[in-house]
C-alpha cells in the first residue's frame, strides 16, 4: 500500500492541549464494523456500549518525567534529552539532537551527567553518572515527555493528565493515550455492569512513533518496545473467548502486545519480550475483538493499525465526521469505540 493511502482529514485546531474533567467526559464515537452505524457518545457509556461478559485489556505502562535539559560540554551548548530505555548498569538509550562524539559529556547539574558511549544510525547511549538513581533524578527533575504537536511547555498538571490512573509498571516515554479516558468511578460501573477488566505492559518507546518515510508502507521498519503478558491476563482473554465475550483492547499498544504473542508463539501464552509487530491493512486479528482507540495523525502506524482493524474506507468516514463534529483529537483528545 501506498502511505498516500493514510492522508487522513485533518484540522490542526482540535489538537487538544489538556484533557477534559473529568477524564470519562471525553467524547467517544461508536462505529459498528458490521452495519457501519457512527453513533456519538461519552466515556462515560462505556458500561452501556459493552456487554456483561466483555473483558477490557488496558496498558498498565507508567510514563517517565523522561525529558531533562542538559549542557553539552565543553561547548556549553543547551541540549535536550529524552531518556528512552534502562540498559542496566548505568547504561541508557536515549535521543537527543546535534552532533556529538564518544566520550562527550551532557551535564545535568553539579553531582548528575550522562557521557555518550555510542552515537551511529541504530542509536545514541550514555553511562549516567549521578549521586541519585536515574529513575529518581528523572523523578524530582524530569518533565513529561509531552508528544510535540502538543505545542506547550509541560505543567505540573501533566504529571498527573499524562498518566492513566492504572499506571503501574514504569518505563514508557508516552502515554498509551486510550487509557487516559478511565477513572475510578468508570472501572467501578464497568464491574457493576459485569464488564471485566485485565492489564498488560507494553513500554511505550520510539517505535510507536517513528515515522514512516517509505512510500510503500511494507518497507517501514518499526523499533522494538518491550511487553509482558501475564498468567492472569492470559487465563482472563481464555475464560473471555470461552464464554462468548468479547476481547475490547484499550489502546493499539495492547493490540500489538497481544496479537505479537499470538503471530509469534501461535497461542496466547504469559510472555515477556519485545514486539517490533507493524499492523497494517490485511492483518489477520485472533485475538483482540473490539478497539478503543484515540484519533491519531495521518500517515502514523498507529493510523494503519486502526485501518486494518476497522477497514480503511470506514475509518476514513469515521474521521470525516469527527473533523466535522469538532471532535478533539491526539493524546488528550477525544476516543474511538470500534466494534
Amino acid at each position: 500500500m501506498q502511505l498516500s493511502e493514510f492522508d487522513f482529514p485533518f484540522d490542526s485546531s482540535l489538537v487538544a492541549l489538556q484533557p477534559v474533567n473529568p477524564r470519562d467526559r471525553a467524547r467517544l464515537l461508536l462505529l459498528d464494523r458490521h452495519t457501519d452505524r457512527l453513533v456519538h457518545r461519552r466515556v462515560a457509556d462505556l458500561p452501556s456500549l459493552l456487554n456483561p461478559g466483555d473483558l477490557l485489556v488496558v496498558n498498565d505502562t507508567k510514563v517517565l518525567a523522561a525529558r531533562l535539559s542538559g549542557i553539552k560540554k565543553p561547548a556549553g551548548t543547551a541540549v535536550e534529552v529524552l531518556f528512552v530505555r534502562d540498559l542496566g548498569s548505568s547504561r541508557w538509550e536515549i535521543l537527543t539532537k546535534g552532533t556529538f562524539r564518544i566520550g562527550q559529556v551532557i551535564e545535568f547539574d553539579r553531582q548528575s551527567r550522562a557521557v555518550i558511549v555510542k552515537r551511529d544510525a541504530t542509536g545514541t547511549e550514555v553511562i549516567v553518572e549521578s549521586s541519585l538513581p536515574v529513575t529518581r533524578f528523572l523523578e524530582e527533575r524530569g518533565r513529561m515527555p509531552l508528544p510535540p504537536y502538543i505545542k506547550r511547555a509541560p505543567t505540573q498538571d501533566d504529571r498527573q493528565w499524562y498518566q492513566t490512573v492504572f499506571a503501574k509498571h514504569e518505563g514508557a516515554i508516552a502515554a498509551p493515550t486510550a487509557g487516559l479516558h478511565f477513572t475510578e468511578e468508570l472501572f467501578r460501573r464497568l464491574r457493576e455492569a459485569a464488564i471485566n477488566v485485565v492489564t498488560v505492559t507494553l513500554h511505550v518507546g520510539p517505535g510507536t512513533f517513528k515515522p514512516v518515510t517509505a512510500e510503500r508502507i511494507e518497507d517501514h521498519q518499526m523499533g522494538t518496545e518491550r511487553f509482558t503478558i501475564s498468567e492472569d491476563a492470559v487465563k482472563a482473554i481464555q475464560e473471555t473467548k470461552r464464554a462468548g465475550g468479547r476481547v475490547v483492547a484499550v489502546g493499539t499498544t495492547v493490540v500489538r502486545a497481544l496479537e505479537t504473542v499470538m503471530k509469534e508463539k501461535g497461542e496466547l501464552v504469559p510472555t515477556s519480550g519485545e514486539s517490533r509487530l507493524f499492523v497494517t491493512p490485511g492483518f489477520q486479528f485472533r485475538v483482540v475483538d473490539a478497539l478503543m482507540t484515540n484519533f491519531h495523525l495521518p500517515r502514523t502506524t498507529l493510523l494503519m493499525l486502526v485501518s486494518a482493524f476497522a477497514g480503511i474506507e470506514r475509518v476514513r468516514i469515521a474521521y470525516d465526521e469527527a473533523v466535522r463534529e469538532r471532535y478533539r483529537v491526539y493524546s488528550y483528545g477525544d476516543a474511538m469505540l470500534i466494534i
